[in-house]
């Protein structure tokens, strides 16, 4: 009779070890590049570290003795000129640019001098200060630009852009000083006053 040699006990579980490991290889890339794209994820959208927010408010703080009786958004319609090269390339820009402008008054100007108290009728009369209007807040993100011509570069459109900036503030100006703004602001200042 002939022995046959049966094969050897290690033999087959080294076998099965080396498959598992090689299957293991791919889920364990997979679940490196999941926490990488989540680490990656993290890193993008997370929020800005902005400091200390008590302390970047208190920098800004104020005292104002100042009351916003009427507010008023304008939109002044403004053209603006460009020329290059010697005039071969000329350029044009209208602009819309929403602006809101404040009337208020200084409530600290109110001093005894400018009370009077009628004791038959029971009032108190206030002689209010003049209205003061705020410098023009013009809204660009809102603006909207009409722009004409062959061919305009970035000098030339940021060149238009400053300058419909600088006729619309102006303009928004001129618009404030309106004689019909002024007296409903007035009106409106009595009425709060009151």
């Amino acid at each position: 009779p002939t022995l046959k040699s049966s094969p050897a006990p290690a033999a087959l579980p080294h076998h099965q070890t080396t498959l598992a490991r090689a299957s293991m290889l791919p889920w364990g890339l997979f679940l490196l590049a999941l926490a990488a794209a989540v680490f990656l994820g993290w890193k993008l959208w997370q929020p800005e570290d902005i400091g200390d927010p008590l302390t970047t408010s208190l920098v800004a703080f104020e005292k104002q003795d100042k009351l916003t009786v009427f507010s008023a958004e304008l939109a002044p319609v403004v053209p603006s000129d460009d020329s290059r090269l010697f005039g071969l390339v000329n350029s044009k820009q209208v602009a819309v640019i929403p602006a809101r402008v404040d009337y208020t008054i200084n409530l600290a100007a109110i001093g005894r001098e400018r009370l009077s108290w009628n004791a038959q009728t029971q009032t108190l009369g206030v002689k209010l200060p003049p209205l003061t209007v705020s410098r023009p807040n013009l809204d660009e993100a809102r603006a909207q630009y009409l722009r004409d011509g062959i061919w305009i570069s970035r000098e030339a459109q940021d060149k238009l852009t400053r300058d419909n900036t600088k006729l619309a503030e102006s303009q928004a100006i001129a618009q404030a000083g309106n004689p019909v703004l002024m007296n409903l602001a007035r009106q409106s200042a009595k009425e709060a006053i009151s």
